[in-house]
C-alpha cells in the first residue's frame, strides 16, 4: 500500500494538471511514462480529488474524441482509465466490429482474460500516436476484472468491439502501446485510411498490403 509520502507527488502532479480549465494535454508516444506499467489505484488521490480527475479524463476523452483513455496518457501512472463509446456508425460496421454503444465506465485497477480462442483483427489508432492506424488481433471475448469509481468490484465479461476497447486501455496501465501488438505492414496514416481503407473489415487491407489475418 501507498504511504503518504508515496502519494503526495502523483496527487500533487494531479492538482497542477487540473490547475487550468478544458481538456488535459495528451502525451504521445516517446514518453516514458506510457512506457512503465502504472501503480495500483490505493487511495493516492483522496475522493474528492479522484472525482475531478475522472471529469477531465471525461471532458479529455470526448473532446479528442477517442472511446478511451488511460491515465498514463496524460503523464499520471495510476491504474485508472475511462471508456465510453456512443459508436456512430454505419449498419454495416456495427454488425462486422461488434461495435455497440458502451456508457460512460471507470476502470479503476483492470486487468482482463480472453474468454475461448476466437480473435477478430481491425484497425485501431490510439490517442496517443495520432496521425496513423494499424491493424491489431485481439480477442474477440474478455472478461474484466476491476473497481468503479466508488470501489464497488466489477466481473463483466465483453465482447465485440467493447471488448477491444477494454484491452486497449488496460494494455496502456502495463506500458504496452498498441504498435506492439499490431501488424506492422498494416500501418496506415489517417489520409490514407480515409483513402483506402474505410471497409468495415481489413480483409482488402491485408490483400494489398501483405499481411495475414487471423
Amino acid at each position: 500500500m501507498a504511504t503518504p509520502r508515496d502519494r503526495a507527488p502523483l496527487a500533487e502532479l494531479v492538482e497542477e494538471l487540473l490547475a487550468t480549465d478544458g481538456p488535459l494535454p495528451i502525451v504521445a508516444a516517446g514518453e516514458p511514462v506510457l512506457r512503465r506499467a502504472a501503480e495500483p489505484f490505493d487511495g493516492q488521490l483522496d475522493s474528492a480529488l479522484l472525482a475531478r480527475f475522472l471529469a477531465a479524463l471525461r471532458v479529455t476523452m470526448r473532446t479528442a474524441p477517442g472511446v478511451g483513455l488511460a491515465a498514463p496518457q496524460v503523464g499520471v501512472a495510476l491504474r485508472i482509465a475511462v471508456i465510453e463509446d456512443p459508436a456512430p456508425v454505419p449498419r454495416e460496421v456495427r454488425l462486422a466490429r461488434g461495435r455497440v454503444p458502451q456508457p460512460f465506465r471507470v476502470l479503476v485497477n483492470p486487468s482482463y482474460e480472453p474468454v475461448g480462442p476466437a480473435r477478430a483483427a481491425f484497425f485501431e489508432g490510439c490517442l496517443s500516436v495520432p496521425g496513423w492506424q494499424a491493424v491489431v488481433a485481439r480477442a474477440a471475448e474478455v472478461r474484466l476484472r476491476c473497481q468503479d469509481e466508488a470501489g464497488r468490484p466489477v466481473d463483466e465479461v465483453f465482447t465485440g468491439w467493447p471488448a477491444r476497447i477494454v484491452q486497449h486501455e488496460t494494455d496502456h496501465l502495463d506500458g504496452v502501446l498498441y504498435l506492439d501488438r499490431a501488424e506492422l505492414r498494416s500501418l496506415s496514416s489517417n489520409q490514407a485510411m480515409a483513402r483506402r481503407w474505410t471497409q468495415p473489415t481489413p480483409v482488402e487491407a491485408a490483400r494489398s498490403l501483405g499481411f495475414e489475418l487471423p
